[in-house]
């Protein structure tokens, strides 16, 4: 009997340590500037089912993205919480970005901002404060990478340290 427990823990162990999938809580975030349109342009890659989650919570709205029953409040709230999670910074003061609107790529939503009107010349610092989805996983990093005037810089931002800085 003692051996049969045994033996019947040892074939069950790795199908119950397999079970249980490790998620990844992780969005990307490329920020560049246009010579041609004198903008910032940023494209956030986020996943889709942890954005519906987050507005879930928050708003109490089920958005039912990347579907044919995508609500059409949807890009309002989108926009409504990256406005709250997403800010940047030009040369310490806040800039508003305006909300281009977003795609789905299978179970990513890219959501595309821009900030026109952008002398990129007479800019000394950009800094980012990203907190997507960090208020609702602990386990959630936002990676962030700037790629101006030549000069590149990455982030690895999560809820105790959310802000990046790039000096140009």
């Amino acid at each position: 009997m003692k051996y049969l427990k045994k033996s019947l823990f040892i074939l069950i162990l790795p199908l119950v340590a397999f079970t249980v999938a490790h998620k990844f809580y992780v969005s990307v975030t490329n920020i560049s500037y246009s010579e041609k349109d004198q903008a910032l342009q940023i494209t956030s890659r986020i996943f889709i089912d942890d954005f519906e989650q987050v507005l879930l919570e928050r708003y109490g709205v089920e958005t039912q993205l990347s579907t044919d029953s995508e609500s059409d409040l949807a890009n309002k709230y989108i926009e409504k919480y990256l406005r709250t999670k997403f800010l940047l910074f030009v040369d310490g003061k806040q800039r508003p970005y305006n909300f281009l609107g977003k795609k789905y790529d299978n179970d990513i939503m890219i959501c595309y901002l821009e900030i026109p009107k952008v002398d990129i010349d007479q800019i000394k610092s950009l800094e980012v404060q990203n907190e997507l989805l960090t208020d609702l996983f602990d386990e959630q990093q936002n990676v962030v990478h700037f790629k101006i005037k030549g000069k590149k810089k990455s982030f690895v931002l999560i809820r105790e340290n959310n802000k990046g800085m790039l000096n140009l």
